[in-house]
């Protein structure tokens, strides 16, 4: 679960961050240091999904949509509503997201 955050993202402490290509179109960066996972970064757009529990403050923060519901574990769900897409979805407005996946 991430975070979209637009492309004006700077990190603080960015020595200690190792960036590893994941598929022809996104980065993920990590932390050196433990290996969490701090970002998925878009490598045409420059955008950025950042964890929430990355920031310090995430009051305000509103899920508001789900993507590949219906791979969705079933202990896993948000308590407000959301709008539901689907991998088929994806796959028919996004079709390089299957071939990057195959």
């Amino acid at each position: 679960m991430e975070l979209e955050c637009g492309s004006n993202v700077k990190f603080e402490g960015s020595e200690n961050i190792k960036v590893f290509k994941s598929t022809q179109r996104a980065e993920r960066g990590f932390c050196k240091e433990c290996g969490s996972h701090l970002f998925v970064r878009s490598v045409e757009s420059d955008e950025y999904g950042i964890p929430p529990g990355i920031f310090e403050d995430v009051q305000g923060i509103n899920f508001n949509r789900q993507v590949f519901i219906d791979n969705k574990p079933n202990y896993y769900s948000f308590a407000n509503t959301t709008r539901d897409i689907s991998s088929d979805y994806i796959y028919e407005h996004f079709p390089q997201v299957r071939d990057e996946n195959t």
